[in-house]
Parts: C-alpha cells; sequence; structure tokens
C-alpha cells in the first residue's frame, strides 16, 4: 500500500472566511424571512404592522449583508492573492483547464487547487454577480416599501402631497400622499422586487449545487476544501495546479 504525502498549503486568509460565514449566515436568515413574507397569509400573519415587522428584521439583516459583500468586494481587488477577483476570471485557456481539470477527475487523479478550481471559479463569480443584484433591489424595495436608507428619504419626497413633510409619510399608510405618484412608485418598485425573488431563487440552486460539489470535492481527494474555509489552510495529496 502507497503512502500519499499530504502537504498543507495557506488557502484563504481571513477576511474571505470571515466574509464567506456572515454572508452563509446573512443569506439563510433572509431566505427564512422572505418566505415567511411571501406565505405570511396562509400562516396566519396580516395586518401593516406585522408586514413592517417583518421588513424591518429582514432589512437590518440585509444591512449586515451588503457591507459583508462591498467590504469583500473591496478586498477583491486589494486583498492577497487567494482573495482577488482576478484569480477567479475565466483567462486565455479556461476551457481547456476545465476539460483538463475535468479529465483528471475521470481518470481518478483529480488535480488539486489552492484556491478554487476551475469550475469553481466561474460558480463563484456567478454567485458574487447574483449578492449583488440582491443587494441592489433588496435596497430599492427597502426603500420604496418602508422608506428606509439609502433610497427611503427619496421615496418618501416623492410621494409626499404638497405641503406635507416627507418625514410624515408612513409605510402602508396613503396618509399625505400625492395619490398619483404612489400608483408610479408601485409601477416602478414592482420589478425589483420580482427581480429579488427569482434571483434568490437561481441562487439558492447554485447554494444546493456548490455544496454538493464541495462534497464531493472533499471526498474524491481534492483537498480538504470545508475544513480549509475555517482554518485557512488546505491539506492537499498532490502538487496544486495553481501554486
Amino acid at each position: 500500500m502507497t503512502n500519499k504525502t499530504i502537504s498543507v498549503y495557506a488557502s484563504w486568509d481571513i477576511n474571505t472566511r470571515v466574509f464567506h460565514w456572515v454572508n452563509v449566515v446573512c443569506i439563510f436568515m433572509l431566505s427564512i424571512l422572505g418566505l415567511i413574507m411571501l406565505n405570511k397569509g396562509s400562516i396566519g400573519i396580516s395586518g401593516a404592522e406585522a408586514s413592517i415587522g417583518l421588513k424591518t428584521i429582514h432589512t437590518i439583516i440585509g444591512y449586515v449583508f451588503a457591507i459583508n459583500l462591498i467590504v469583500r468586494i473591496i478586498w477583491g481587488f486589494v486583498g492577497g492573492p487567494r482573495a482577488r477577483f482576478s484569480t477567479l476570471l475565466p483567462g486565455k485557456g479556461y476551457r481547456q483547464e476545465v476539460k483538463n481539470y475535468t479529465a483528471s477527475i475521470k481518470a481518478g487523479e483529480p488535480r488539486t487547487f489552492i484556491g478554487h478550481n476551475p469550475k469553481g471559479r466561474l460558480s463563484v463569480l456567478v454567485m458574487f454577480l447574483l449578492f449583488t443584484v440582491m443587494m441592489v433591489t433588496g435596497m430599492v424595495r427597502t426603500g420604496t416599501d418602508i422608506y428606509y436608507p439609502p433610497f427611503g428619504g427619496f421615496a418618501a419626497k416623492y410621494v409626499a402631497a404638497e405641503g406635507v413633510s416627507f418625514k410624515d409619510i408612513k409605510p402602508y399608510d396613503n396618509t399625505g400622499t400625492d395619490a398619483e405618484k404612489m400608483d408610479r412608485l408601485k409601477t416602478f418598485k414592482k420589478p425589483y422586487g420580482t427581480i429579488h425573488i427569482y434571483t434568490a431563487y437561481i441562487l439558492w440552486v447554485l447554494v444546493l449545487i456548490h455544496i454538493i460539489a464541495v462534497i464531493r470535492s472533499d471526498a474524491g481527494g481534492q483537498g480538504t476544501l470545508i475544513s480549509a474555509m475555517f482554518s485557512g489552510r488546505k491539506h492537499l495529496p498532490r502538487e496544486p495546479h495553481d501554486l
């Protein structure tokens, strides 16, 4: 029986790891709250006060999600080599990289990587795009639904009737608003809500694929990907191709 030499490599830095786990918690909590809001009638939740309360909690967690994402995006340009977006972008020869990686798996000797494998890199980029869409559409909806920053002040000022201070405009209450402008605001914000919801569905499909791929990667001898996201160190049975 041949003993394989396991080598340990520094993989993701602390900032990247913190982003990952904060992001996981936020997405899970936001998704649960989102499902409750979408189905509140069928589970016995009604009334404007309950709707405002749910959206307020959703918004507060959304702020944590947004701040975490913005910090990570900045870190993707100024952080270490494993954290930078440049290491994720499909460059020249990317298609061949994917073919070689797939062939190595079929041959029973999968190529190893300190960072993400070629398929994983593209998946991470797509998820970052979805995160950004979720953040922007969520901010628009929280501003136009319950008048929270960064767009809430603009929305409240827009719908306020002549002579009414935007500070007196309350969510789910048409008192002091211009009816015509309220209708325009509803028309404006509707597609943002639709995009927000369906982006969440697509994101969860990718998250499930990501989880399955990570488990298969660990079980298939491609290194300790899961533990590396906690420790920052990846144990690899063969020399990595992205050294």
